[in-house]
């Protein structure tokens, strides 16, 4: 059963989407899921039973900004300056995120910089740009559009100016390549809706925009992905087939991307954006990539939300989700009013009949 506290991510809300036909991307629901957790709260407590915790003191998290590294071998607290210097020889880091939660946007650009300095030839790969945004991206980095161009016509996520401009300004102060490496939302909404003979109805160009195999098996997946639907038991069998089938094209695609990368920028070492699920415990992406090319050195960096910031503890399963862990704060409630939360969300659902499929 999913740990609530490593839980907080898009697989849950991909089943929403589907269920309510909903047209909008995945990120732009995120800021609404820790709502969405509390409704199904005592599904995860009742039937799972708690790891025991770790029972030395860890540094207390003081702003909502920081953040505590543990190395997951070890079980101990290590520097940002020291989770660097182990990841000099890594060929990619998957630095996983909770979308929006600040303390992992400072630490992606903080350790960003950090491997930098001690291996330049660098590559950033964001979930955040998908294939067919590529030539903004490019034109972005060469100074031909403008920031605001880009944020409006790609379109950039919501919080990407807040988020990750400081990982694409550091790119491209240094000239490093970016890398837009994620499915069409477009694509990926039509697929959960219709299932994988959807990729039948894309053009050549879109075609190329997801990966060559978008429905790869990746070991153990599966079970995870099925553990969100199960749990908020509102899709029917053929609704979560097709909601896991739209999963998979994003995380074939993103590690496809990267290799594509790699192989386009020999003795390169990328760092790769995502949400937390997307890399957790080497599934997701991570493994899609691994089934590409097992030779790859591979390190997996994983947020976990502590309850107690003056007191922070974790439990033993959490360093299941990554070679190393950063602890953070949760960010704040969105809605204690249920009538309030209700409206917001039909806000988001109004325009669910506009886009449509082929």
């Amino acid at each position: 059963m999913p740990n609530p506290k490593t839980s907080f991510n898009p697989p849950l809300l991909t089943g929403l989407l589907i269920l309510n036909k909903n047209a909008l991307p995945l990120h732009r629901l995120l800021h609404y899921s820790l709502a969405l957790l509390a409704m199904f709260a005592l599904v995860n407590l009742h039937g799972c039973g708690l790891y025991p915790q770790k029972t030395e003191t860890l540094p207390a998290l003081h702003t909502l900004y920081d953040s505590v590294v543990l190395d997951s071998q070890s079980q101990t607290p290590i520097s940002l300056q020291d989770l660097a210097k182990r990841l000099k020889d890594r060929d990619v880091v998957f630095i996983g995120e909770f979308h929006g939660n600040h303390a992992s946007h400072l630490l992606q650009a903080q350790l960003q910089a950090l491997l930098f300095k001690q291996r330049p030839l660098q590559i950033l790969s964001m979930e955040q740009f998908e294939r067919h945004q590529q030539t903004l991206v490019f034109r972005y980095l060469d100074d031909e559009i403008g920031e605001a161009y880009l944020v409006k016509e790609a379109p950039a996520w919501d919080n990407y100016t807040a988020s990750y401009r400081p990982m694409v300004e550091f790119a491209k102060q240094h000239f490093l390549p970016v890398v837009a490496a994620n499915a069409p939302t477009d694509i990926v909404r039509c697929i959960g809706r219709q299932g994988q003979d959807y990729v039948g109805k894309l053009t050549e160009d879109e075609r190329n925009w997801i990966a060559q195999t978008p429905f790869a098996d990746i070991p153990g997946y599966l079970e995870k992905y099925q553990s969100w639907i199960q749990e908020a038991r509102h899709l029917t069998d053929d609704q979560a087939q097709k909601s896991y089938q739209a999963q998979i094209v994003r995380d074939n695609t993103m590690a496809e991307s990267i290799l594509r990368a790699l192989r386009d920028h020999p003795k390169h070492q990328v760092i790769h954006l995502n949400g937390a699920f997307h890399s957790a415990a080497h599934l997701g992406t991570v493994g899609a990539l691994k089934a590409l090319n097992p030779n790859l050195k591979i390190s997996v960096i994983s947020p976990i939300t502590i309850d107690n910031p003056l007191k922070p503890t974790v439990q033993s399963e959490d360093f299941e989700q990554g070679d190393y862990l950063y602890l953070q704060q949760a960010q704040p409630e969105q809605y204690r009013n249920a009538a309030y939360r209700q409206k917001a969300f039909s806000k988001l659902f109004k325009n669910a009949d506009s886009k449509v499929c082929r």
